[in-house]
């Protein structure tokens, strides 16, 4: 119950109780992600299906209210930071990691986040209310990524958080929640692609980086949430 509530409370902006916690409680909590992530499901799925009954639109755009809302615009800060390092970087991994830790924002970050914010609500939008429900599982399923992305990939920031992470990710907790994913798209198909999105920006992450910060876990968590709206919105069509 401890580690739930870390993941809850570091991923989420709901009041959680006060406990006391150490890093190395941070980092056990990646474990439980996806749970938190449900979570953040429920609330996007209700308000998007209360918002439905007025309109389209209207639920779209209350569904995307309630997503920043609960995550505190936690990833698309991550998404901002690292959109702004890859513009500025020009290749050089130490100018990278000087960009992202900047806390201003640059050109390059605002256009990303206005094209994150923009296609989650014409996806939204473009997604049948008969399958709000299921929506809840998308940001579940997108944050099996952080335990994939943690295993797999170096830190571009040895030692800290970052390192500790890694090593409290076991291959049980990556692979079964890997399963969990494939399991569920089997009653819902657009999960089924959680994995292999998943996997693909591993994989764009270590070319493009060498490894992950916490940018580049928001940073992922919000381009996997899209494209598996892409995906449920493409599964909708007749």
């Amino acid at each position: 119950m401890k580690t739930l509530i870390v993941a809850l409370g570091f991923l989420t902006r709901l009041p959680m109780p006060r406990v006391e916690a150490d890093e190395v409680d941070f980092a056990r909590a990646i474990r439980l992600y996806p749970v938190a992530g449900l979570v953040v499901g429920v609330i996007v799925a209700g308000a998007g299906w209360l918002g439905a009954h007025v309109d389209p639109w209207t639920g779209a755009l209350a569904a995307l209210i309630a997503w920043v809302w609960a995550t505190g615009a936690l990833h698309l800060d991550g998404l901002a930071d690292l959109s702004d390092g890859l513009g500025a970087a020009h290749g050089d991994r130490s100018r990278l990691l000087a960009v992202m830790a900047d806390p201003h924002i640059g050109s390059f970050g605002v256009v990303a986040l206005a094209m994150q914010l923009i296609a989650k609500l014409v996806l939204l939008h473009a997604v049948p209310v008969s399958a709000w429900p299921m929506l809840a599982l998308i940001p579940a399923a997108a944050r099996v990524g952080p335990l994939v992305w943690a295993r797999l990939l170096p830190p571009l920031r040895p030692g800290g958080l970052g390192a500790m992470v890694a090593k409290a990710i076991r291959p049980v907790d990556m692979i079964g929640w890997m399963l969990v994913a494939l399991v569920l798209g089997l009653f819902y198909p657009p999960l089924a692609t959680a994995p292999f999105i998943i996997l693909t920006l591993s994989l764009w992450f270590r070319r493009k980086l060498g490894g992950v910060t916490g940018d580049v876990h928001g940073a992922g968590i919000e381009l996997t949430e899209t494209a598996l709206l892409l995906a449920a919105v493409l599964y909708a069509l007749p």
